[in-house]
């Protein structure tokens, strides 16, 4: 607190205004800008929820990636991180390899085939990009019936057996903020 309250002190004593400033002013300066270099608090609002859905954590974070064994090595051989063998996914068109991390995964996922989803993607975004986060729901088809209920949209409302062999969803990013969004059965 001391460092901030010289800071401060040194800030308005430099303030060139070209005009004698009087003691009041600096006094008011002084409070502006400690203010200002305050951190603020939001405070939480607790909303009421009749949800089921019951979010869980997150489960990875899937990044689109041109050219797999160069991605492999990045997190492997240069990162350091603990990376799974590829796998073939045909009914998704991808590859999956995922990277461990001490609290999620990183999915990389390369195109299985010219309808993948992912070639569509990398055609727009050349280099790779985030392409979809996961979250671990409880229950995935009563997750589907409530986001359904509730006017979010759904990719495809059926779920697939994902990556992980566990049934999943996506919804859509236009319902998520810009983000595609995976549910996963926990």
């Amino acid at each position: 607190r001391r460092q901030r309250q010289m800071c401060i002190r040194d800030r308005v004593s430099t303030q060139s205004t070209g005009h004698p400033v009087s003691s009041e002013s600096k006094q008011m300066l002084r409070r502006s800008i400690l203010q200002a270099s305050r951190p603020r608090v939001v405070p939480t609002r607790h909303f009421s929820s009749n949800s089921l859905l019951k979010l869980g954590r997150l489960n990875h974070v899937a990044i689109a990636v041109p050219d797999l064994p160069a991605a492999v090595s990045l997190y492997r051989d240069v990162l350091g991180a603990q990376v799974s063998e590829p796998q073939p996914q045909p009914e998704h068109g991808v590859t999956t390899v995922f990277v461990a991390l001490e609290n999620t995964k990183i999915e990389l996922l390369h195109p299985l085939g010219e309808n993948s989803p992912i070639a569509n993607f990398l055609k727009k975004k050349t280099s790779g990009g985030v392409h979809h986060i996961c979250i671990e729901v409880d229950d995935i088809n009563a997750a589907v019936e409530e986001v359904k209920q509730k006017g979010i949209k759904l990719i495809d409302p059926k779920p697939k057996i994902g990556a992980h062999g566990k049934p999943v969803v996506f919804v859509h990013p236009n319902s998520m903020n810009g983000v595609l969004v995976e549910f996963e059965q926990k």
